[in-house]
Order: C-alpha cells, then structure tokens, then sequence
C-alpha cells in the first residue's frame, strides 16, 4: 500500500493524488515506529495544485536509484541533504537547522570520529550524523562503530532529522520530542566520545525569549571542577560550551561553532571568566577562524572551537596540555554565489592536516608554525592577550578592518555590538538595583 510505482507514480495523474500520498505516509509511520508522527500528512489539506504535484512525482521517479549507491540510500540521502539547503537559504533562519556541507565536513575531519558516542545537542537536520557515518565508512569503518545520540528544540526540525537519519539508514536517539537542551536534557547521563555541533548563534540576545538560566542557577553543567560559572542571561554561547564539557567522556573531544564574539567579548564579566577558566584548565585546544559568507543567512562570522577532556593523557602530550593551536582560515574558500563562500576539499585538507600534527606530535608529520596562518601559543601567551582567543592576534593577522566590509556585514557588525552595550548595560542596571535594596533592607 505504499510502494512508489503502484500507488504514486502510476496515480500521479489522478484527481485525489495528495490524498493518495497522505495515506502512503500513514502507511509507513504504521510500519515504521521510529517515524511515528513525523512525515508529513498534510498533502490533502494543503491546496497544492495537483500539476504540480504530478511534476514532482515526474521529477523524483526520473534519479536512478541504483545498486551502486547501496541500494539507492546514499542518493535519496543527498537529494534530501541539497533540498535542506536550499530552503535552509530560503527561510533565512540564520544556519538554525543546516549547517552548510563543508564547515560540517571540516568539524568531521579535524574530531576523526572513528569509533564511540556522537553527541550533537542541538542537531538541527542531522547533518553532523550523516557526515560522521560517512567519513567512517570512507575509512573502513562500518555503522557499528559509531553510535549517536540528539536533542533539537525546533519540533519542524526534529522532524527533518528523524527523516534525515531514516533516509541513510541511521539508527539514532534523537530523544521522543523536540525540546530544549538546556531546560529538558534528554541524555543527561551521556558521556560522549565526540561532540559535533553547530548550536545557535547568540540565543538568548535582547528582545528573545532567552535561554532559561533563571530555572538552572544552581545546575552541575556550569561547574568546572568546584568552580560554579554562571553563563550570561542574555547569550548562551558559554551556557552551550559548558553544557558540551558536561557530557564529554573523560577522553572526549568536542568540536563546535560558535560567532566570533565568544572570542573576545571583554566587556560580560561572566564570559570572560569562564573563556579564563577554560584555558587555565587546560582545555581549549585549538580555535579556526572561519571565512565570511560560509552560512547563506548570516554575516555574523564564525569560529570553530575544539576542546578536550584529557589533552595531556600520554607523557608524550603532557606539553600540549598548556598549548592552544590558532588557525586563522578566513582567507580560504571561494565564493560559490554572490552572497555565499564554500570551503574546497583543499581548504579543509589543509586545516585538517595542521591540526592533526599539532595533536599527534608525530616526527613523520612535524608541526610548525606559518606566520599568517596557524600558530601555536602557551597559556601565558593566551593570558598576555587578557585571554582573548582570536587567531589573528596570534597567527599575525590583522582583525578585519570594518570600513573593507560590505554596508550591510558593517552594519550587523555594528548592530551586535550595541546589542551587547545594551545588554551589558542591563545586567549592571539590575545588579544595582539589588544592591540598593539589600542597603535598605539592612537600614
């Protein structure tokens, strides 16, 4: 009752076609539990001209789906993987749910996750899930190597996820709902091998319903060590950074991306203090500076952050441990449209590569230092810069001259950082406030 050459391709024509496809999706849900309540059954209901769903069906039925694309999964997960990216580019949701294929094939090369627990709490399509699985089997590895493990708040983007995984024969724990992970943990026992995500730019910025700090103050993901380290209110990149430690395993790596103002905002108390406790601890282990343009809707620029539980678990790494490696990319890529830059396979070779020597110390791969691209700096050196962590002012690179930027990348640029003012200037206001009437209620 839901084979696609009898009850869709053949019917194509026929007058009550999207109630046909309604009930092929009932179908395979009934069959099918870990998609329960997931596919669309709205077709009937969604006044779309019958032309042009009988063009689509034409359109599907025309790619081969063959047995060297192992039985056709492999090309069904790409037509769905360019379709997300698309209408990723047309919603202008700012990355929330697609993270554009090279920055996620990058975070895959550099993490190398080859065999253990993925984590991405904040999963989005999936994306990271399905790059993972197929740099593993670009390897030699096989789906049994690998497990993976979800959360995503946006329930039309759970969606997507859970069709994404079943589409290239996935089988992940995406959780039973969509939620939040920070108000509703849904592994909060899991200690993942690797970490891999791209959570939020800024959430929780003035003017949005925030992140819910006020619900976890007291809550054991923001300790590192006895240290307890509120992140801000009004933003919730530290709040993801320390959520990623949590559910790290003892040996774990975490890769993610974050907007550039995590790197060196000096002016929140809060993220100051834990961007210091997180390398007077040791943890950060490299950070990339990212090329503009990269997200379809977005300006706001971007870096990768790579962080590790034990940096110094051989006597051979001791060193690494009080090291932080620095790569300023943003020269690389090349503009696929007007308003968009991709990174090429060379580009992310060449970033993999230095960061692989960097942590392996192997002498038949030495690392060196290239001055305007990659340098490795101490934790005194980190603390000399008042622990900012932009590559550029390691690598010896300038920070981007504003006046070059385009009108409207200046304006955003501007934009943030009188968001931030403003937010600043809020939190002192509210301190203050307490502060007078804990005097008048001594007095």
């Amino acid at each position: 009752e839901a084979r696609w050459v009898a009850e869709i391709r053949d019917q194509a024509t026929q007058t009550d076609i999207a109630t046909r496809i309604d009930k092929v999706m009932d179908a395979i849900e009934r069959e099918n539990p870990v998609l329960k309540g997931v596919l669309p059954k709205s077709f009937a209901a969604s006044e779309i001209p019958q032309r042009n769903l009988t063009a689509l069906i034409g359109i599907v039925d025309g790619i081969t789906f063959g047995r060297e694309d192992h039985d056709g999964r492999d090309r069904l997960g790409q037509v769905y993987e360019y379709f997300l990216g698309k209408f990723s580019g047309i919603e202008g949701r700012a990355g929330e749910d697609y993270t554009p294929r090279s920055v996620v094939d990058l975070l895959v090369e550099m993490l190398e996750p080859y065999k253990g627990r993925i984590y991405d709490p904040c999963c989005g399509s999936g994306g990271m899930f399905v790059q993972s699985r197929k740099f593993l089997a670009a390897h030699g590895g096989t789906g049994g190597d690998i497990s993976v493990f979800g959360q995503e708040s946006n329930a039309e983007t759970w969606r997507l996820a859970k069709m994404n995984l079943a589409l290239h024969g996935i089988d992940g724990n995406v959780g039973d709902r969509a939620d939040s992970s920070f108000t509703a943990d849904l592994h909060p026992d899991l200690r993942a091998d690797f970490i891999i995500t791209n959570p939020p730019f800024n959430l929780g910025e003035r003017g949005s319903t925030g992140w819910g700090r006020d619900r976890l103050m007291e809550d054991s993901r923001w300790k590192l060590g006895k240290t307890l380290l509120l992140p801000p209110a009004t933003n919730a990149n530290f709040a993801w950074i320390l959520h990623f430690l949590y559910h790290l395993s003892p040996k774990g790596y975490a890769g993610f991306v974050l907007a550039n103002g995590a790197l060196s905002n000096v002016n929140r108390s809060e993220e100051l203090a834990i961007r210091k406790a997180l390398v007077e601890a040791g943890l950060v282990d490299c950070i990339v500076s990212l090329p503009m343009k990269l997200f379809a809707n977005t300006s706001i620029p971007v870096s990768l952050w790579f962080v590790g539980r034990n940096r110094g678990a051989t006597e051979k790494h001791r060193a690494r441990e009080n090291e932080t490696l620095f790569i300023d990319a943003r020269k690389l890529g090349h503009l696929i449209s007007r308003r968009q830059r991709e990174l090429d396979a060379a580009d992310i070779a060449r970033i993999a590569d230095t960061y692989h020597s960097f942590r392996s110390l192997n002498p038949a791969r030495p690392y060196a230092d290239v001055d305007g691209f990659c340098k490795v700096a101490t934790r005194a050196d980190i603390e000399q810069q008042g622990f900012v962590l932009t590559p550029g002012r390691y690598v010896g690179t300038p920070e981007a001259d504003e006046d070059e930027l385009p009108a409207a990348e200046r304006l955003e640029l501007i934009r943030k950082r009188l968001v931030e003012e403003l937010d600043e200037s809020a939190a002192i206001e509210m301190r203050l406030r307490d502060l007078l009437k804990q005097v008048k209620g001594d007095e």
